[in-house]
């Protein structure tokens, strides 16, 4: 959910890199406070465990955030076995221990079970509603959580290294609402331990990468500098894969107040309309119209 205040009219994307121990929600905070931005909201969340690539969006960015949380994520992570936790991550209590170590050529041989479209039941402690509460706060109280299996799609999965017999690193590309905790203690089981996440980094979301991402101090000294608009991406970055649309000012002025215009492109789809190069709408195309679905005012 975007955060509005009185503030600066900053639009586009800033790409984030989250520090551990802080939860997503207070590195947006954290961003509008330094920019004094008017408005602000990220681009999927990230444990308060995980480092990494959390793209926020300021001001008329926010109407595309959407489209962000949609898209691929990478991550690079550690799974420790040998200890159950009932977060699934390294922020959770102990449940359960095991002896076992899998072999690193025992780990590699079950991957291929964990790739594609699967079936996967999220942690208890997550964001998830039930009967209109977060499972997390009913298994902070105590209580019973039982969350039903979700398909979930995991486009590239690799085992990077066997550092240690406790520990391997891992690469995933997934798409939304998959739970790396999940795969932590599902794969632990699949190879007859338990285990749990133990160190998580967001290395990717969409087309935002952590090369090109910004600490909290580093973004303070950007503001100070005069530096920040050079690293504000365009509201339209989070819209690359939406084909474009160039329409006429008349035209955009008409989509912008909420009509439909003419347009010489066929089929039935969302398009990215722009005038000059400025990004006016999201648009939907029926019958050689163009219908705004989204107005944007940058």
């Amino acid at each position: 959910m975007a955060r509005k205040r009185s503030g600066r009219p900053i639009h586009g994307w800033l790409v984030i890199d989250k520090p551990t121990g802080m939860t997503s929600a207070r590195v947006v905070a954290e961003v509008l406070r330094i920019t004094g931005a008017a408005k602000a909201g990220h681009g999927g969340t990230l444990d308060p465990m995980a480092t990494g690539v959390l793209p926020v969006a300021l001001g008329e960015a926010t109407k595309t955030v959407a489209y962000v949380v949609g898209s691929s994520k990478t991550y690079r992570f550690t799974v420790c076995w040998g200890a159950a936790r009932d977060t699934d991550d390294a922020d959770g209590e102990v449940i359960s221990t095991s002896d076992v170590r899998p072999s690193e050529d025992a780990i590699r041989a079950v991957l291929p079970e964990f790739t594609g479209a699967i079936e996967q039941v999220p942690p208890i402690y997550a964001a998830i509603k039930v009967k209109g509460k977060r499972a997390y706060v009913l298994a902070r109280e105590g209580k019973p959580v039982a969350l039903a299996p979700r398909e979930v799609f995991i486009e590239r999965l690799e085992l990077i290294e066997a550092a240690d017999p406790d520990h391997a690193v891992f690469e995933m590309r997934c798409g939304k609402g998959t739970y790396v905790r999940a795969f932590a203690r599902d794969v632990a089981e699949r190879l007859g331990t338990v285990g749990h996440l133990a160190a998580l980094r967001r290395t990717e979301v969409g087309r935002y990468r952590d090369c090109d991402a910004i600490s909290l101090d580093n973004l303070t000294a950007l503001v100070h500098s005069g530096e920040l608009p050079e690293h504000v991406r365009p509201v339209e970055t989070a819209l690359a894969d939406i084909p474009a649309l160039a329409v006429t000012e008349s035209q955009a002025a008409r989509l912008k107040s909420g009509q439909a215009v003419h347009v010489h492109r066929s089929g039935q789809r969302l398009v990215r309309v722009a005038v000059g190069g400025r990004l006016v709408a999201l648009a939907e195309l029926s019958g050689g119209m163009a219908h705004p679905v989204r107005v944007f005012n940058v």
